[in-house]
């Protein structure tokens, strides 16, 4: 199979990632949205988990990963329920892992298995350790695949970055014994940038909080009427929709009647939910004369950015 992304460029897979790519736990992910609740207040906000979890698997291999880590790379969110991490906003999972806790319940319950021993591979070692596979999963503030992926990806689909400006940071990553690293302190103040155009602009504007918001209240209300059985998480966005459209609760009903477009949201109005979102932080270290040295502590711009970050996090969620 030959794959063309616009972020990373054209590539030829192995059978076994064709297989993965073609099996209903990652067919699933083609209905489930990156932003939860984002393409129902907003259509177009509309990257799904499938898009961003084979966009994560080109990245690793664009950086030169084995078949391994790819397949680590390709699977990583397979276990991401309906609305993403909307669903930890009804459990009140503050450090939003839910799709973690029940990752290897999921993938062994599926197809994934069989498909990697055909491959002469073991899935629980490929899987359950991914603290091994250091390009796809990094802690903050570091990069990974991960976290540039979906950052690059969203800002690129939704206009706020251009495709030259991602394709110029490409090149300038590196990989450090193992890991991903910026080569310059350029291209780690433009991520830093794109970054918080992410997780601040887009993850905290007023139309995602208020989507989040009302829909973790639409799904917690179907749990406790038994309208839906937390099982049900497990299929595809509209599915849960189509449960709760079917349903004959008038209060449900009521509830979906909020997502009727045209939504208008202002700051201090509905949309002031205070979801509490766990910080996100970014600040990717530099190769320098053979050291690793945080951008903070070269650029000034990323330092203070770091900080406006902090304080706008600590006045929307705490």
């Amino acid at each position: 199979m030959q794959i063309n992304d616009p972020l990373y460029g054209s590539f030829s897979l192995e059978s076994v990632l064709v297989e993965l790519l073609q099996s209903e736990p990652l067919e699933r992910l083609k209905g489930v949205y990156q932003g939860g609740a984002s393409p129902l207040v907003h259509p177009s906000w509309n990257v799904t988990r499938y898009d961003h979890s084979l966009g994560t698997m080109l990245l690793v291999k664009r950086l030169g990963a084995s078949v391994e880590e790819q397949i680590a790379a390709l699977l990583h969110d397979v276990s991401h329920t309906a609305f993403s991490h909307v669903v930890d906003y009804v459990f009140d999972n503050e450090q939003e892992d839910y799709h973690e806790k029940i990752f290897e319940k999921t993938v062994k319950a599926s197809t994934i298995p069989s498909i990697v021993k055909r491959a002469g591979l073991d899935w629980e070692a490929l899987l359950l350790k991914q603290e091994k596979w250091t390009l796809l999963e990094q802690a903050a503030p570091e990069l990974c695949a991960d976290r540039v992926d979906y950052t690059l990806r969203d800002m690129y689909t939704y206009g706020h970055i251009s495709l030259p400006d991602a394709h110029r940071f490409l090149e300038q990553l590196i990989v450090h014994n193992g890991k991903m690293y910026c080569s310059n302190l350029l291209a780690a103040e433009w991520f830093v940038e794109t970054y918080y155009k992410e997780v601040i602009g887009f993850f905290m504007d007023p139309l995602n909080v208020y989507g989040n918001d009302r829909l973790a209240t639409l799904l917690r209300t179907a749990l406790n009427k038994k309208v839906l059985q937390e099982a049900n998480f497990l299929l595809r966005d509209k599915d849960i929709l189509a449960k709760l459209s079917q349903s004959q609760d008038e209060e449900i009903h009521r509830l979906l009647q909020q997502f009727e477009r045209p939504i208008n949201v202002e700051l201090g109005g509905e949309s002031d939910k205070h979801i509490k979102t766990k910080l996100r932080l970014i600040d990717p270290s530099i190769l320098s004369e053979g050291k690793l040295v945080p951008a903070s502590q070269l650029s000034e711009k990323v330092a203070t950015t770091n900080k406006a970050a902090k304080k706008r996090w600590k006045l929307e969620f705490i």
